[in-house]
């Protein structure tokens, strides 16, 4: 269920919100930690009751209908009800980062979590906070995600995190925090997309893929931390 995904997911987030905003980790390091943890319980979970890492393809038709049913048709295109959850979040997504508190607060410890603390902000609360919303979103990402490919595998979602860091960074969002736009992610997105969707119609292979994946990965990182250093 929806709830169930986003609880577990809100969860996970906060466990790595305590973790780094306690004991000062580095957010990438604590959430690769607890992605492998989570992993292994994954394949844990699909050992149970003799299913052999087996796929778990038998989706109830509510779930799917609820999911990937088609909202409306564009001539032969069928335009499934995800479609219309991502503008929702999106929406919401851009309310909390634009006109609330808690998303002022969260820009203002990305960009610099020590002078936050000076101006009142809880750096420790909104480091949490940050971390269990992005927790829940990854949980409802998993929720459309299973129907979306039909068949929920142990490896569904594995390096899905790459496209991610992907696509923010082409849209603007700064590595070293405090800089990003809901606009630029979702202009982010839908430009990694189109890349990927032309080399696959242009015949290129699974391989050569991931290498592009990471060369724009480390170009894009690059010239964030470029413009970092030149206004430092």
């Amino acid at each position: 269920a929806l709830d169930a995904a986003l609880g577990i997911g809100g969860l996970v987030g906060l466990v790595n919100g305590f973790f780094v905003a306690k004991f000062q980790l580095h957010p990438f390091i604590v959430t690769l930690s607890t992605q492998l943890l989570i992993y292994g319980v994954i394949i844990w979970f699909f050992s149970l009751n003799g299913n052999n890492s087996q796929p778990i393809s038998s989706l109830s038709q509510q779930y799917k209908d609820f999911v990937g049913g088609t909202m409306f048709r564009l001539g032969n295109i069928a335009i499934p009800w995800y479609v219309l959850y991502a503008v929702i979040i999106t929406v919401i997504m851009w309310f909390i980062w634009n006109k609330t508190v808690f998303g002022k607060n969260m820009f203002a410890v990305g960009s610099n979590a020590d002078a936050a603390k000076v101006s009142g902000v809880n750096v420790f609360l909104t480091t949490m906070m940050v971390h269990a919303l992005a927790g829940a979103m990854y949980g409802y990402s998993g929720y459309i995600e299973a129907v979306r490919v039909g068949t929920v595998a142990m490896n569904t979602g594995l390096n899905a995190e790459c496209d991610a860091i992907a696509a923010c960074v082409i849209g603007g969002v700064s590595f070293v925090g405090g800089t990003g736009k809901i606009s630029g992610i979702i202009l982010g997105v839908v430009v990694l997309r189109l890349i990927f969707v032309a080399l696959t119609m242009l015949g290129v292979d699974s391989s050569s893929l991931y290498i592009i994946k990471g060369a724009i990965i480390l170009v894009a990182v690059s010239l964030d931390m470029r413009k970092y250093l030149v206004k430092k």
